[in-house]
């Protein structure tokens, strides 16, 4: 792996990634970690949830602590034969938005989906290592507007 090109300026990012689909979910927490190492980030918690609709409560839990900069949301939603995965989608987006705004912390959105297949998620395994990057910049930016 190659050396950071820019420093990480102190920034903690925590990982929230869904059981759920686990064989696509534990590699992108691999490849965030990752891209934490290489952006010179540190790696705060990693809480496995069991599934997307249940991260809110531990990204809430996380944001509300001050050793924490940003949150990547990791997981893969899946279609199944209802449209269950555009109600788990939409519902856990939302609320993940509602607390990156209310506590002024960034959230990256790592998580793929509703509608796609499996062979699509692990397609989009890269989108962790995105939502590590995204987190990092809004960190810095946020930082500069203080």
């Amino acid at each position: 792996m190659p050396k950071r090109t820019n420093g990480g300026d102190g920034i903690r990012v925590a990982i929230v990634a869904s059981e759920y689909n686990y064989d696509v979910t534990m590699i992108m927490v691999e490849r965030a970690k990752e891209e934490v190492g290489f952006l010179g980030a540190t790696l705060g918690p990693i809480v496995k949830t069991p599934g997307v609709y249940d991260m809110p409560l531990a990204v809430k839990v996380l944001f509300e602590r001050t050793d924490v900069d940003a949150v990547v949301a990791l997981g893969a939603v899946i279609e199944g034969e209802t449209q269950h995965d555009e109600v788990v989608m939409n519902q856990a987006t939302r609320k993940l938005t509602d607390l990156a705004v209310e506590y002024g912390k960034p959230l990256g959105l790592g998580i793929s989906g509703p509608g796609e297949t499996r062979l699509q998620a692990q397609d989009r395994i890269e989108n962790a290592g995105h939502a590590v990057r995204s987190v990092v910049k809004m960190v810095r930016r946020l930082r500069e507007l203080a």
